[in-house]
């Protein structure tokens, strides 16, 4: 007699409105988590292995993307986001895990492993869900060469019309980097700081498409990621960020 799976599937109800998390370690989520802090909330659920399971953190597992580095995932900022969405909206809010740590934005250009599989896992996660918005973070991994820097808008207005053209007119929320006085000091502050800068203009060649602020939100330590408390305010910023684009009706469907 086959097992029966406790497959996310069979006792879900009701409408789930979906998001799919792209980008790189910082949407994965590096924060600590201890047994006090991880969050979890009843009408959350995330994509696992094409089924829909509770919500758990780490939501989006990722590995070390140096040796010995610590820790390959933790908390993130999707699941305060989730949490104030599913309360907020009267619905289940279903988290699409695609996000893969020290990534480049030339290896999320369509045809690449990294956009297929996100294509991939939002097309599956459609099947059972309403497609809401992409939360993307990305960035530290094109901010070590003034070249890099420089290649970014293009490649990054290419790879977000491809996820709309195979997706549909989403939202797509797009979160600063860490500020250099903050303790983000693992890329040149120079080149940081650029970055940020010149997200308010791409964006406004996306309609639908808002910049989350990353302002006094604080580093782990390590230079790179942002840490629990931080996180847990910045997914409650994209949420903000989504509902402001909401209300103004500006987003392609």
């Amino acid at each position: 007699m086959a097992k029966w799976i406790n497959d996310g599937l069979h006792e879900t109800s009701g409408v789930i409105h979906s998001f799919l998390l792209a980008g790189q370690s910082n949407m994965a989520g590096r924060g600590d988590l201890t047994a006090e802090n991880a969050l979890s909330a009843p009408d959350c659920l995330m994509l696992r292995m094409g089924r829909w399971q509770p919500m758990s953190e780490p939501v989006n597992v990722d590995r070390a993307v140096l040796p010995g580095a610590s820790p390959r995932s933790g908390a993130c900022l999707a699941s305060s986001f989730a949490a104030r969405y599913a309360a907020g909206h009267g619905c289940q809010a279903g988290l699409i895990p695609c996000a893969d740590g020290g990534t480049t934005i030339a290896q999320w250009q369509p045809g690449q492993p990294l956009f297929d599989h996100a294509v991939m896992q939002a097309k599956l996660a459609a099947r059972t869900s309403a497609l809401q918005a992409i939360l993307w973070h990305q960035g530290e991994s094109d901010c070590l060469e003034p070249a890099q820097l420089d290649a970014y808008p293009a490649l990054f207005l290419r790879t977000m019309r491809a996820f709309r053209a195979e997706l549909g007119g989403l939202p797509i929320l797009v979160g600063e980097l860490g500020y250099p006085e903050n303790g983000f000091t693992g890329t040149p502050a120079a080149l940081l700081r650029a970055f940020n800068a010149r997200l308010p203009a791409l964006a406004a060649q996306l309609p639908g498409c808002a910049v989350v602020s990353a302002a006094g939100l604080t580093c782990r330590g390590d230079g790179l990621h942002f840490d629990t408390p931080s996180l847990r305010t910045f997914g409650l910023r994209y949420l903000d960020a989504l509902d402001s684009l909401q209300s103004t009706e500006e987003t392609p469907r």
